[in-house]
């Protein structure tokens, strides 16, 4: 059955109306503000220490360990081909360096 906004409304502007109030509700009520406003400090007090978090930590390491593989990888990847023209068309590697803004002191990293 379809009934319409304006018929919900109304029986929802009636039953407000006719609640009986009391004491007992509003104090429940304002119990329950305090209680929620508690857990919301609570909250945001453990995200301050989300940081040290044993899981988070752990995440963060191996988070860590995929990136010092990558930037390991790249840095084979680039020795192999300063190796490679070095080989091929006889470019030293400081004028390869120069050339391609590389570092000289590149190297892995543990």
């Amino acid at each position: 059955a379809v009934v319409s906004t304006q018929s919900t409304g109304a029986a929802i502007a009636t039953a407000k109306a006719t609640r009986e109030g009391g004491e007992e509700r509003d104090e429940l009520l304002q119990q329950i503000s305090v209680k929620e406003k508690m857990l919301e400090a609570v909250k945001n007090e453990v995200l301050k220490y989300k940081e040290c978090d044993p899981e988070v930590l752990e995440k963060k390491k191996s988070e860590l360990l995929v990136c010092r593989e990558s930037i390991n990888r790249w840095t084979d990847n680039i020795f192999s081909v300063q190796t490679w023209c070095k080989n091929k068309f006889g470019i030293d590697n400081k004028q390869m360096c120069a050339n391609f803004s590389i570092p000289e002191d590149l190297d892995y990293i543990s």
